[in-house]
């Protein structure tokens, strides 16, 4: 008889029939199989339809298989209990057919309880039931387990062995890693089947115990479907596989991290391939290439956060699937939910999941820093663009000055005046400067700019793309602006700018003004741009035609003056000036000053100075009487002593304009620290041929124009004109060069005023004289009125230092130059005008007396004066009364009769005969 465990007795007989079994195990108990409290366990168990079998299997202890409890029925145990543990069957002996009858039992489903049959009777007699073939294999998996545990163990021992006999530990320390990888994998794997052991054994006893208690009559009829038990079997593998895919995920950041470096040198011993070169790490090559992309695409990324994003929500997915009871979908569905609203995972029921959901919202909450920093760097970078003035310029029709310069203020304030009349317009400037910085030196002009836009863009004029950006081809006129380099530098950057704006591929609407530094640099650029370039020579523009306040000049074209010689054409227009005649028979010439019998023809066009392009019309021709007026010609020239302090670059231009005009005997006094040696290499490597010079003769004095002391060794009062020069070789800010032509033209003065007589300053005492500001200044201005003196000054906000005074007159050449730049862009037949104003030969403009056109307190219009000036070749265009400060150009009321006094004078512009 079995014990109370279901043992057999100690000593029992051997059977030489049966087979031995192996021992029970350890912790089990047999128990009846008459109770099975529902699906405890996933046994798939078969019922056999044909009738018990007589083999030796099913029929070998028959009392053991009694206590039991076991029919014929096979159970299938699950297959992941090892790789070398297959499906194996339990047979269990079915009650027959008769018993099944007598209990009255209908066949039993999965959803009916599992102890229905508890109260049923079983057999008197039961044989003892033989150890189950599920115990053999577990004990079998048991041993392999053990065996596979040490072999992997001793494995690693071993093999750590090996490696530490090995020669070269460094060269074969792959080996090593791998063996390491190896065996760390082994030993997880067989922790992992030492778990799923004791669950199958804690499973097959409450299976037993479940048994014990079920009638085997009812045992027959309880089964489970074979899909059902596949799915969930499927289930079980890929939540496992799952779960190791986490694992691996999670493990191979941390291994690349440390043995990617490693991984050229096992290709290259895999290959046999032995490279003595130092290469570069494959961790630093893959940073490269993140950076290269991050910094050439620019969507790379927004492109990372996207995959970052997809990846989290799969990983997380597959990590809830595999601590879970949901299916794979409902996981992922999961994980987004988690990304997208951090507080989700509030509701997870478990330690793994609530451990899953609450790393998966971590990451949401990094991946939507991670968004938040892309959207606020866009957004930052666009507005950052803007400020620096990288965005298009969508215009047309629009003025374009490239390049920037002290003259720029003087351009702007120019082109606003020209722009009032159609409401102000637009121009674009571009530089190479800060946007901001650009936008803060215009504010500071405190100028109106009476309707006109000035919008600034950074980039070079040099590049195409930062022309384009302009709309270079649909502006009106382009400017370029000389930079403050020296001249050759200056043209050379003028040239190549005027090559970037050839080379533009949808051509040029408007015409190309280009500021030059030197004269003899205009032939080159005008090579190069061909008809689109006008060139404006900075340094030889004089100051009485571009000085005119509400003057300038236009050329139009009036019908009603077809077959009207110029002499009633010039009469012809109460608030205008006609100078000249655009004669379209030969192709647009424009003659200045032309014979008062030509009549204008069809197409030809009338060129005036004039307020603005649309305040004069022709009218009614006027009573005009010339009347009895001196004739005088002019006096003859004598010689005259000049001096220039400083020195220009292209002060050699300036004494070969002197030498045509200067009367023979004349002398030009050159102050200034340059030696003389170096002077003369200079004027000759300008193209001034001093040993040619017939009307001037050069001295030359080497000193510091803002040093008394050496000022006083000039004989200042014998000088009939003093030229302050803005010495370039000294000073580079347009403020320092004012400055010091201020301090020069003061101690010129002052020196002055003590060598001259002066009647007045004797009878003032001394300490007066020195004390009075005003008696100071009336010291000064006597002396201006013996010698004259001419400072070159830049910056126009300097102008009122020197006028206030009237100790001095001034030359403002970066305003002038910006006059004359901005005539031209406005118009670009004007430059043919100026060309031939500013020529040697030709017509010019000059001052002439009132003794030339009338008689002291004679009273007749300037309709009158302007008949008489005829008689001169002259068209008188302006006049100066002696109390002014200011010549009145295309004056008002030229019918209007007035008295005129010999200390006038008026300016004309004369033919130079």
């Amino acid at each position: 008889m079995p014990d109370t465990n279901g043992a057999p007795n100690s000593n029992p007989k051997p059977n030489p029939n049966k087979q031995e079994r192996p021992p029970l195990l350890k912790k089990s108990k047999i128990i009846a199989d008459n109770t099975l409290a529902g699906q405890l366990f996933p046994a798939v168990r078969r019922v056999s339809s044909t009738s018990p079998s007589s083999s030796e299997s099913h029929t070998t202890s028959a009392t053991n298989d009694a206590n039991f409890g076991f029919g014929d029925r096979d159970y299938v145990y699950p297959s992941f209990l090892g790789p070398h543990t297959t499906r194996n069957r339990v047979n269990v002996k079915s009650t027959s057919k008769s018993q099944r009858n007598k209990h009255d039992l209908p066949a039993r489903s999965e959803s009916m309880p599992s102890n229905l049959s508890c109260e049923a009777k079983v057999e008197s007699k039961m044989k003892p039931k033989p150890k189950l073939k599920a115990e053999k294999d577990l004990n079998a998996l048991s041993i392999q387990v053990s065996s596979s545990a040490s072999s992997a163990l001793s494995g690693s021992s071993s093999a750590n062995f090996s490696n530490a006999r090995r020669p070269s530990a460094h060269r074969y320390s792959w080996i090593l890693l791998l063996l390491k990888f190896l065996c760390t994998l082994s030993v997880s794997h067989t922790l992992y089947l030492r778990n799923e052991v004791s669950k199958l054994q804690e499973e097959n006893i409450s299976l037993r115990r479940a048994c014990s208690h079920v009638d085997l009559a009812s045992a027959g009829i309880m089964e489970l479907e074979e899909v059902n038990s596949l799915v969930y079997f499927g289930n079980a593998d890929s939540r496992t596989v799952a779960l190791y895919m986490v694992v691996f995920i999670l493990v191979i950041p941390f291994a690349l991290y440390k043995y990617l470096d490693y991984l050229p040198r096992i290709i290259d011993l895999l290959k046999r391939k032995y490279t003595i070169k130092e290469e570069v790490p494959l961790m630093k090559r893959i940073a490269y290439v993140v950076d290269v992309c991050f910094s050439v695409y620019p969507y790379a990324k927004l492109l990372a956060l996207l995959f970052s994003t997809l990846f989290l929500i799969g990983y997380g997915g597959l990590a809830l699937y595999a601590v879970g009871d949901g299916s794979f979908i409902e996981a992922i569905w999961l994980s987004w939910s988690f990304v997208a609203d951090s507080g989700n995972h509030a509701d997870m029921v478990g330690a793994g999941p609530r451990i899953v959901s609450v790393l998966i919202s971590s990451g949401g909450m990094l991946i939507f820093a991670m968004m938040l920093g892309l959207v606020s760097d866009a957004i930052s970078e666009k507005v950052d663009s803007l400020r620096k003035g990288k965005s298009e310029v969508i215009e047309s029709n629009h003025i374009l000055v490239l390049g920037w310069s002290d003259k720029l203020g003087s351009l702007l304030k120019q082109l606003a005046i020209a722009n009032k009349s159609i409401g102000g317009g637009v121009v674009v400037v571009l530089a190479e400067r800060d946007k901001e910085e650009m936008e803060m030196d215009i504010a500071k002009l405190e100028f109106d700019f009476m309707g006109t836009s000035v919008i600034c863009r950074s980039g070079s004029p040099l590049i195409l793309a930062d022309l384009k950006k302009v709309s270079v081809s649909k502006a009106r006129a382009i400017i370029v602006l000389a930079s403050d380099e020296n001249a050759d530098q200056s043209d050379a950057r003028a040239l190549r700018v005027v090559l970037s704006l050839t080379g533009v591929r949808e051509g040029l609407r408007g015409h190309v003004v280009v500021e030059m530094s030197d004269l003899d640099n205009e032939p080159l650029v005008k090579l190069v741009g061909g008809e689109l370039i006008e060139t404006v020579v900075a340094h030889d523009i004089w100051e009485d035609i571009l000085g005119f306040e509400n003057a300038e000049f236009y050329i139009k074209r009036w019908p009603q003056l077809d077959g009207v010689p110029f002499e009633d054409v010039l009469v012809s227009f109460p608030e205008a000036i006609p100078c000249g005649v655009k004669v379209a028979a030969y192709g647009g010439k424009i003659i200045i000053n032309p014979d008062d019998r030509y009549v204008l023809k069809e197409g030809d066009e009338v060129l005036v100075i004039a307020e603005d392009d649309d305040t004069y019309v022709p009218g009614l021709l006027p009573e005009v009487n010339k009347g009895l007026f001196p004739r005088i010609t002019d006096p003859p020239k004598y010689p005259e002593r000049i001096l220039f302090c400083g020195w220009r670059r292209d002060i050699d231009d300036m004494i070969m304009v002197l030498e045509a005009l200067l009367a023979p005997g004349s002398e030009l006094w050159m102050f200034n620290e340059v030696p003389e040696n170096d002077r003369e290499k200079k004027l000759t490597d300008g193209g001034l041929d001093i040993s040619g010079l017939e009307n001037i003769k050069l001295v030359h004095h080497v000193g510091n124009a803002v040093i008394r002391r050496h000022l006083e060794g000039l004989p200042l009062e014998t000088f009939d004109s003093i030229l302050i020069l803005a010495d370039e070789s000294v000073e580079d800010s347009i403020v320092h060069s004012d400055s010091r032509s201020l301090a020069t033209l003061l101690l010129i003065r002052d020196i002055q005023s003590k060598r001259l007589p002066n009647k007045d300053s004797r009878s003032v005492p001394l300490r007066h004289s020195v004390f009075s500001q005003s008696s100071w200044i009336r010291e000064m201005q006597q002396a201006s009125d013996r010698s004259i003196i001419i400072s070159e000054i830049l910056d126009s906000r300097t102008r009122n230092l020197v006028s206030v005074s009237r100790i001095s007159d001034y030359v403002l050449s970066n305003e002038l130059v910006s006059m004359a730049l901005a005539m031209v862009a406005e118009d670009k037949q004007i430059n043919r005008v100026l060309e031939e104003l500013f020529a040697e030969e030709g017509n010019e403009l000059c001052i002439k007396p009132a003794e030339f056109y009338l008689y002291d307190q004679e009273e007749v219009c300037f309709y009158d004066i302007m008949r008489r000036g005829r008689q001169r070749r002259e068209i008188v265009i302006g006049y100066r009364i002696a109390a002014a400060e200011r010549a009145v150009i295309n004056p008002a009321g030229k019918s209007k009769q007035r008295k005129w006094s010999l200390d006038d004078v008026f300016v004309v512009i004369s033919s130079g005969d």
